[in-house]
């Protein structure tokens, strides 16, 4: 009968020995990223922490009806509500993103496979070169340039096809939450277009050549191969854009009017709450100034709200794939 060999295990000691050597030799490294991590988690419960202390006045004397209510005064003594501010944050921003998102997903698309290979790094450098303008720049041409061409051009037009009712009724003077819009729309572009055509450019090439190979149009694999792999990089540059559109503050101030009031169509003058921080901070005090912290807190909850929703949607589009 023959014998079976037993295994021999004589290194097995040699090689348990070098584990334990590389995990004693890492830990250093895993000290610093878990304090890393730690420290970054602290400067976020502390940021959190000093604007909730500063907004805490302004809870405790306007409760819910610093959401719900409609009224500010600049300057005043209370009661302050937001709710006027918060609508006119969400339309500027929707708007932004309406206007952005096919734009930026398109030209990513564009630099990528339709421009020839010889214009593609001017088109990439000229991207970066939007996303390098100052916040004020982009106010200043708003005001200078975009303002005289709605006032007499784009708002007549919007109002002559509604027959100047809801969305498109009102004064048309230019300063409006569609202004304010159209600006927050070219400041994220850049934003947008980075981020996609970083996305889109490692999509497999072999999932590609596969959908043309199986006799797709160039229209389809646009659609139905490289937009659904990449969709979760697209909505991560869409939430980003987001961001900024929620938190743009002297652009906004430029051409929104910087008359707060609940928004009756999009020619409204309005404010949103970053920009209302950043005209009345400087004079702010007392209950103003704890108000204005408020509306701080309230634009990073709406914040994280956005970034948690696009989360859901991404984890969401993962479990489906």
């Amino acid at each position: 009968m023959m014998q079976t060999k037993e295994p021999s295990f004589n290194g097995s000691s040699e090689v348990a020995e070098r584990v334990s050597h590389s995990a004693t030799s890492d830990r250093p490294y895993k000290f610093v990223l878990k304090g890393a991590a730690f420290f970054f988690g602290a400067v976020v419960l502390v940021f959190v922490w000093s604007v909730l202390q500063a907004a805490w006045p302004a809870l405790r004397q306007n409760g819910f009806h610093l959401i719900t209510g409609t009224s500010w005064v600049a300057g005043g003594n209370g009661p302050f509500g937001a709710f006027a501010l918060i609508a006119d944050t969400l339309i500027t921003t929707l708007i932004a993103l309406l206007i952005a998102v096919p734009i930026g997903i398109s030209s990513a698309l564009a630099l990528l496979f339709l421009v020839p290979p010889k214009f593609r790094t001017i088109g990439a450098s000229l991207v970066e070169l939007l996303a390098a303008v100052p916040s004020v720049v982009y106010g200043l041409w708003g005001l200078w340039y975009l303002t005289p061409w709605l006032s007499h051009t784009v708002q007549p037009f919007l109002a002559g096809i509604t027959g100047s009712q809801f969305p498109f009724s009102g004064p048309q003077q230019g300063f409006s939450l569609l202004l304010a819009g159209i600006v927050l729309s070219v400041m994220i572009l850049p934003t947008i277009v980075a981020i996609s055509r970083d996305v889109i450019s490692v999509v497999p090439v072999d999932l590609i050549e596969g959908g043309l190979s199986l006799g797709a149009t160039r229209s389809q694999v646009f659609t139905k191969v490289i937009l659904p792999t990449s969709k979760t990089g697209i909505m991560g540059a869409i939430v980003l854009g987001a961001g900024r559109a929620l938190g743009e503050t002297i652009a906004v101030a430029m051409v929104i009017g910087s008359n707060i009031q609940m928004p009756k169509s999009l020619f409204s003058t309005g404010g949103t709450l970053a920009s209302t921080i950043a005209t009345e901070f400087g004079d702010a005090s007392g209950n103003t100034g704890a108000a204005l912290a408020a509306l701080a807190l309230i634009l990073m909850v709406i914040t994280a709200s956005v970034n948690a929703f696009a989360r859901v949607l991404t984890n969401r589009a993962k479990a489906t794939a």
